[in-house]
């Protein structure tokens, strides 16, 4: 099933889910269940929930166009969010490229080729936490106006849909509620001085808007438990990135078992897998600027875009 949030006619936040022709089935209208008030309720709602919003849209024989409503991101506001690094040639490659960056700014002058890959990056899972309250659909983004260097991340994530403590990797498939797209977008100015500290991403990935994820939750009964899926970048039509998700280097349920280890994991939670190689304009050595608009496509999943309103950026910058 593919499920969406969206706003018709000025209203508030309605649960829908596509039909087979495309049309959006609000599940509420059909339905009084607490489940159908929000994605967050269904994801709750377990899997009777979402046996009984695959009823309803099967027998609709009414939908909304598509094209009449604002779509939201699918989870407005994740019970939590984190993101992993997950993707070795992004790992090797960002780092370099961030030497390079740091290089212009008077930094010391970066190495002639990628530096090896830390070792505890193949011992563990890394991650951060990200700000669950700065989440957006397909929009329009205002960029940070104390930053100049825009950046985007190619990525897909999952939705935890069962909670639970010490989740084995072999159990983990069934904690997933679905698959969404993720733009990471980064102000890679601030990250990298920030993180000279040595903590964070914070500010150079927390501001408002730049969790955008969409346009869709596609549930997880339609994927296989390693879903390899091409993932696609473009930048005002130009195709800047390409990759696939089969090429990550820890699974979904790795990940689950690492976050989950002492630590309860709940429904809601959204994981990001990190930037596809090759995923973001720091690997290519060029950056976004006012008016760029990135649409960032996933197989099976769908197309998010996002412009970007930085007048005050109005030129690229390339390394």
């Amino acid at each position: 099933m593919r499920l969406l949030t969206f706003v018709q006619n000025g209203g508030g936040e309605r649960l829908g889910a596509l039909a087979g022709d495309g049309g959006i089935v609000d599940l509420a209208a059909r339905d009084a269940s607490p489940a159908f008030v929000s994605m967050q309720a269904l994801i709750e709602g377990g899997a009777e929930a979402l046996a009984a919003a695959g009823r309803l849209v099967t027998q609709a024989a009414e939908t909304i166009d598509p094209a009449g409503v604002r779509w939201l991101a699918p989870l407005p506001r994740p019970a939590q969010m984190r993101d992993f690094l997950v993707f070795e040639e992004h790992m090797r490659m960002a780092g370099w490229q961030g030497a390079k960056l740091r290089a212009t700014w008077g930094g010391p002058p970066a190495p002639p080729e990628p530096m090896p890959v830390p070792p505890i990056w193949y011992e563990q899972p890394i991650y951060y936490k990200g700000n669950r309250f700065a989440v957006a659909g397909s929009s329009t983004i205002d960029w940070p106006a104390g930053s100049k260097v825009i950046d985007y991340e190619l990525e897909l994530a999952c939705v935890i849909g069962r909670g639970g403590r010490d989740i084995a990797a072999r159990d983990a498939h069934a904690h997933i509620f679905g698959y969404t797209i993720f733009n990471d977008l980064t102000a890679r100015d601030w990250q990298f001085r920030e993180m000279q500290g040595p903590l964070g991403p914070a500010k150079g990935k927390d501001f408002d808007g730049a969790n955008v994820l969409g346009p869709v939750i596609v549930t997880a009964d339609e994927f296989g438990n390693a879903p390899a899926l091409a993932m696609r970048a473009y930048v005002n039509g130009e195709l800047w990135s390409e990759g696939n998700s089969g090429t990550m280097h820890w699974s979904w349920g790795q990940l689950i078992e690492h976050v989950s280890r002492a630590e309860t994991l709940h429904p809601g939670e959204v994981l990001g897998s990190g930037t596809v190689g090759g995923g973001c304009g720091l690997e290519l050595g060029r950056f976004l600027r006012h008016d760029d608009v990135i649409a960032l496509e996933i197989e099976r999943i769908g197309r998010i875009e996002t412009r970007i309103r930085a007048p005050h950026v109005p030129e690229r910058l390339t390394l």
